[in-house]
């Protein structure tokens, strides 16, 4: 018998398993992609940061020691291998205070750059005194300028007398950035230099009496 009325008949086609695959291996090619872009451009950001904020140090390290070191009436080495600078005669007494002197400390490790700046009333000290002073037994502040590094090392151009004839510093250190060694090294030499009030042997400051 044959059906003469209208018939609709209304189709819904569904992804068939193959297609659903497809589309899901698609897909997890996609989020695999964008998770690694976002990886990339997350260690970049890192590391980016990473070696602008060590730059940054160095670079303030730099102008402050150079600049230290240039306004400063001598250099003492110590026989702890830290630097010990006369800064300045703030009174004008032509002897060295306490309160006038400024270390440049590395520790025992050599891993580290920092000043140590003393705050202590104005004691007079002699040239020996200074060689041996420790500051721990003084009112200091302590700034730090480069706080992660390795190897620093402090060459003076007068290496056979580092008590008070040395007029110029090298310091050399290692930073790590981004898991790669480098090196640098701050130079500087001072502008006016006292040895007008050190003693023959350059191992004391002479008084204007003596």
């Amino acid at each position: 018998m044959q059906n003469t009325s209208d018939e609709r008949r209304v189709t819904s086609h569904g992804f068939t398993l193959v297609e659903l695959l497809v589309a899901l291996v698609v897909s997890s090619l996609i989020l695999t992609a964008v998770a690694t872009l976002a990886f990339a451009m997350s260690s970049a950001t890192k590391s980016t940061d990473d070696t602008s904020s060590k730059q940054a140090q160095v670079r303030f390290a730099t102008l402050r020691i150079s600049e230290l070191i240039r306004q400063c009436r001598l250099i003492c080495g110590t026989p702890g291998g830290e630097l010990a600078l006369w800064r300045a005669d703030d009174n004008g007494d032509g002897q060295i205070n306490v309160n006038e002197l400024v270390y440049i400390e590395r520790g025992t490790d050599k891993n580290y750059l920092r000043l140590c700046e003393f705050t202590a009333p104005n004691t007079q000290v002699s040239l020996s005194q200074v060689q041996t002073l420790n500051p721990d037994a003084y009112t200091v502040r302590r700034v730090t300028l480069i706080p992660e590094c390795s190897n620093v090392e402090f060459y003076l151009d007068n290496p056979a007398d580092p008590v008070s004839r040395a007029k110029r510093i090298t310091i050399t250190f290692n930073l790590a950035e981004n898991n790669i060694i480098h090196q640098y090294q701050i130079s500087a030499a001072l502008r006016s230099w006292a040895g007008n009030l050190l003693s023959a042997d350059g191992k004391s400051i002479v008084n204007d009496d003596d």
